[in-house]
Parts: structure tokens; C-alpha cells; sequence
């Protein structure tokens, strides 16, 4: 299989870049990956990645439940239960930073569509892109059309009032061309939002290698805030708030318990996320995922 070998950040391009821990693939193929850091931008990176074309078998598997729905196993179920809840607050938090009760909103990586039709059903102009054909279909059944990534280079530049990714930035190849042609593609003072996982969580830290949210080979890179203030800083972008993601750090800390020890444990998945959240509390910027919330500049 064809691999990309980074010799400079992927993120900021400095050559100042070094081996940091090695991470397995508990989902798909069980491979080992090396996770690489740069001293500039304080970025992570997954090294020898599979290329664009050969990444997509690294997420066949029911357990990637934002493509499949599934609701097998507990931490699935609870998943589920917790996802109804935040489609809600996405969408309040959408309406708060735009200022608009209805607008136009390109969601990428809509998944199996569920954030779109949140979307629709509060009026708005809704546009999903998704890679998985599974996904897509899934969402046919709900009568939620989605279109394939490429769309994105299609559109008319100042379409969109808003652009959502949801998980989405740590998956993207052509990084650096998506965040360009986002810059295109948004209205004047239109709004950027995007949510990552969080390294420099307490979480992340407690887990190290067997952090669920390096979720290898699938995330690309590892995003602190400083190295997303520089890498959307680069593409115009200026960070006007942050929002923890609450939730997160309990999903994530259940998966790394089971990924660690073998087992799950509410318990102890549940402890750590709590304790994740008490240390966030005093700086939100150490929450296991982060939403920054940008906006274009000229």
C-alpha cells in the first residue's frame, strides 16, 4: 500500500518535526501507527498515512458509528442517547454565532445526515457532504440527499452564511486546499465552525497512546488550540470563541478504558471524563474537543 512519509508539518510546514508515540488502529486493521509532533505549531501528525485513494478501507467497519448508525454495545447506545441531545445544541450554537434564525449552511461530513435534517427542520438552506457511500445511503432512506466531497470545488464563491465540520478537519488530505476553498465559498463575515479532538486534554494525557481520539490511521492530525489558532490563521481565518464539547471527554475516556485495558468500564471511562471536564473548567481550552468558531477575514 502506498503511504505518505512527512518530512515537514503537514499543518505549518516547519521542518522541526519528531517521533512522539505509537498508536493502534482498535477499529479496522489493528495496524500500528507512529504519531509525530512539531516543535513550531505544537501539531501532532499521524506519519505513513494511507494516500486518499486507499484510505477509505480503514473505515469499513460497523463500529464507525458516525457512517454506519450502529447501536451495537454500550458505548454505542450511549453514543446515540447523548447525540440527540447535542444535534440540538449544534444547532443553537449555528443560529447564536451567525445571528441568523435561517441562512444557508454547507455541512461537510454530514455522516448519515442526522445535523443537516436538524438543520432543514429549522428552516435552513442545507447542503451535506459526505465520503461514504454507506452513509449517504443511509440517509437516502431518510430522504436526506448527500453529495460527494468533490461538490465542494463546485459551488459559486460566497454561497454559504455558515460551514460546519463536525469531526471532519482531522480526516481531510488536501487540508490546506479545503481551507482555501472554504475562505471562497463563505459569505462576507460568514462563519467558520469546526470541532476537533483536543490533545492536551487531561483526558489525552491519562490515556496517552491509547487515547481513543488518535483514533488512527482515520485522523490525520492531532490539533492543539495554538496549532489551530496558526494553521487557520495561515488560511485567513480569526477565531472569535471556543466551546467545550462536554460530552466528548465522557464518549472518548469510555472507548480508551476498553482500548487500554480490554475492557469496559462506565466506571472508570466515566471517572476520567469527569475529571477531564473539572480540569477544563478552569481553562475550556483543555477540553477533550474543542469548537472554534471562526470568521472570514478579507
Amino acid at each position: 500500500m502506498e503511504r505518505i512519509h512527512y518530512s515537514a508539518c503537514p499543518l505549518c510546514s516547519s521542518q522541526q518535526i519528531s517521533f512522539i508515540l505509537k498508536a493502534k488502529d482498535h477499529t479496522v486493521s489493528r495496524e500500528v501507527f507512529e504519531i509525530w509532533e512539531c516543535a513550531n505549531c505544537s501539531g501532532r501528525f499521524t506519519q505513513d498515512i494511507p494516500t486518499e485513494n486507499e484510505v477509505s478501507k480503514y473505515y469499513q467497519s460497523d463500529a464507525y458509528i458516525s457512517h454506519s448508525d450502529s447501536t451495537q454495545g454500550i458505548v454505542n447506545k450511549i453514543y446515540h442517547q447523548v447525540r440527540k441531545i447535542t444535534l440540538k445544541k449544534k444547532k443553537d450554537l449555528v443560529q447564536k454565532v451567525t445571528s441568523l434564525k435561517k441562512g444557508s449552511v454547507l455541512d461537510i461530513g454530514a455522516g448519515t445526515g442526522l445535523f443537516v435534517k436538524t438543520m432543514q427542520d429549522a428552516g435552513w438552506e442545507v447542503t451535506g457532504l459526505e465520503p461514504d457511500s454507506r452513509a449517504r445511503k443511509i440517509a437516502l432512506g431518510m430522504n436526506i440527499e448527500l453529495r460527494e466531497p468533490s461538490n465542494l470545488f463546485s459551488f459559486p464563491p460566497e454561497t454559504f452564511d455558515a460551514i460546519t465540520l463536525w469531526h471532519v478537519l482531522e480526516h481531510v488530505h488536501s487540508l490546506h486546499a479545503y481551507l482555501d476553498q472554504l475562505q471562497k465559498l463563505l459569505k462576507v463575515n460568514g462563519t467558520l465552525i469546526i470541532a476537533v479532538p483536543n490533545y492536551t486534554s487531561d483526558d489525552a494525557q491519562h490515556y496517552g497512546a491509547s487515547w481513543a481520539a488518535y483514533d488512527v490511521p482515520r485522523h490525520l492530525y492531532h490539533f492543539s488550540p495554538r496549532s489551530m489558532d496558526m494553521l487557520l490563521t495561515r488560511h485567513r481565518f480569526a477565531i472569535k470563541q471556543t466551546f467545550p464539547q462536554w460530552f466528548d471527554s465522557f464518549y472518548v475516556s469510555l472507548l480508551s478504558v476498553r482500548y487500554k485495558t480490554g475492557k469496559t468500564s462506565l466506571v472508570k471511562g466515566g471517572w476520567e471524563g469527569l475529571i477531564s471536564n473539572w480540569k477544563a473548567l478552569k481553562d475550556k481550552s483543555k477540553c477533550s474537543s474543542v469548537i472554534y468558531v471562526t470568521k472570514k477575514q478579507g
